[in-house]
């Protein structure tokens, strides 16, 4: 009991870092959605699904590589620390160079031949994150959710402020006393200082994580990396493909729609409302972010002991993510002005992109069966069979239906993983979840969202009162079923100041 209150409370942490700055992040949509058209932010869209494809292959899954040999009886936790730090440093050093040496050709591939500035400003700050994923690794590694959850709200603040000041304040400058900021602003460069803001709030973020970075003495172990390397490579495979499976809808669309205006257009739509479902998002990451330390730091417990704490965090996780599904929905006719009202026909995707990201949490969780016997090569398998259905679904219903059926491969793609990693877990190495309490809980949440429509009114604010009675009816139901006192929590938990 005692690990799940503490993967509760980081969870907390990580969730406020997570939350808090995905939510500031997302206070920039309407920004976006305002300032640019949807063709234009489709551009914002199209770059950072590559950007979060090339992400995961600089870090080629050293985080959970080391949280992994950081336990290990054979090696010093700090020579873990600074071998992948150094190997990261090298290879991210050397994509920058790569990049670089062939920007023409790279830009005229993401169809950024007229602005190849875009390329290498992302490209440095793709470096940039990739080499500071270590660091913030250590932090979670050392239990320090504060500082991680505190260096990342400074990078989300900072870039939301660079943000402003170049969409907003700078226009409004060039308009009045142009000479005052000629001298570094390009009124013509429009959607490209996103981009520029978020290289400066990441390079501002390297400078932070210096005590970190200096922290341990360095010590390389070739054979130490050696055996990391083999241990991560399934990981990066899989977290390729998982990645892909995230983005490769966005990816492949321009080049499913025949129209590239049109495509760019249903790209942005499609892009502006995936944000709106963000917040089961970062959810999972939040979890994510507290899980994996947590567990793999437990290596000495009873087995028994063990899987119950899986057993508990997965209902944990299934609790909080279906209400989370049911703020959003419920009170989506608020949340939809976060994008603006040209961007509403693709409202549609967000219940089902929600799912998706449930489903797809689902299966980080049954991961762990995997990752804790060093079987990390069933990642692989797992979502590459994710992958086969996300780009055959993509390639056969984009052309017809367009953004839609980008959301239902999503959806679909994520099931399937989840649902092969579950049968074969089952027979490699079993974990008793409850799956009656489960499925209870989704039937539960299921049932109110269907019942949100059929006691719909034509009076809004009726509505809204009815579904947060139906959001009070699911707390209470999982507070009863359990057997959780709020008010002996609090009495429990309250802290003196």
């Amino acid at each position: 009991m005692a690990g799940i209150k503490s993967l509760a409370k980081d969870t907390a942490i990580y969730g406020l870092s997570s939350i808090l700055g995905r939510f500031l992040n997302w206070c920039l949509v309407p920004l976006y959605t305002i300032m640019f058209p949807p063709e234009e932010y489709g551009i914002v869209t199209y770059i950072y699904s590559i950007v979060a494809l090339a992400i995961v292959i600089l870090i080629y899954g050293m985080e959970t590589t080391l949280f992994r040999f950081a336990k290990h009886d054979d090696y010093k936790a700090s020579t873990v620390y600074t071998t992948a730090l150094t190997s990261l440093g090298f290879t991210s050093s050397l994509f920058v160079a790569l990049v670089l040496l062939f920007l023409n050709p790279i830009a005229e591939a993401m169809d950024c031949a007229d602005t190849p500035s875009f390329v290498w400003v992302m490209a440095v700050t793709v470096a940039l994150d990739a080499f500071t994923a270590i660091p913030f690794a250590y932090l979670r590694n050392k239990q320090r959710p504060i500082r991680f959850a505190t260096l990342k709200l400074i990078n989300i603040g900072l870039n939301i402020g660079l943000n402003l000041f170049f969409i907003l304040l700078c226009p409004w400058i060039w308009k009045t006393s142009p000479a005052l900021i000629e001298w570094f602003y390009n009124p013509n460069y429009g959607i490209g200082y996103i981009f520029v803001a978020n290289l400066i709030s990441s390079a501002v973020t390297l400078l932070l994580l210096f005590p970190e970075i200096k922290s341990e003495g360095y010590v390389f172990n070739g054979s130490l990396l050696r055996k990391m390397l083999v241990f991560s490579f399934p990981l990066l495979i899989a977290g390729l493909a998982g990645i892909m499976n995230q983005n490769i809808d966005k990816i492949l669309y321009p080049k499913l729609i025949t129209d590239s205006v049109e495509a760019m257009t249903g790209l942005g739509i499609y892009g502006a409302n995936y944000k709106i479902a963000v917040v089961m998002i970062m959810f999972v990451q939040a979890f994510r972010f507290a899980y994996e330390p947590l567990m793999f730091s437990r290596k000495s417990d009873d087995p028994k002991q063990k899987h119950r704490d899986y057993r508990k965090a997965m209902t944990f996780y299934v609790i909080f993510s279906l209400l989370i599904f049911l703020g959003v929905m419920f009170y989506l006719d608020f949340l939809k002005y976060f994008i603006d009202k040209s961007y509403f026909v693709g409202l549609k995707v967000v219940p089902i992109l929600l799912m998706a990201e449930f489903f797809y949490g689902i299966f980080f969780n049954l991961s762990l069966w995997y990752k804790s016997i060093d079987k990390t090569y069933w990642a692989l398998v797992f979502t590459i069979v994710g992958f086969v259905v996300m780009v055959s679904l993509n390639v056969l219903f984009v052309p017809k239906y367009g953004y839609i059926a980008c959301a239902w491969a999503a959806l679909a793609c994520n099931i399937a993983m989840m649902l092969v990693s579950y049968i074969v877990g089952r027979k490699k190495n079993p974990i008793p979840y409850d799956l009656g309490r489960i499925a209870f809980y989704f039937v539960l949440a299921m049932a109110l969202f269907g019942l949100s429509y059929i006691v719909a009114t034509p009076h809004f604010w009726l509505n809204i009162a009815i579904r947060t009675i139906l959001i009070v009816i699911y707390l209470g139901v999982v507070l009863k079923k359990e057997d959780i006192n709020p008010r002996a929590l609090i009495q429990r938990n309250k802290v003196k100041i």
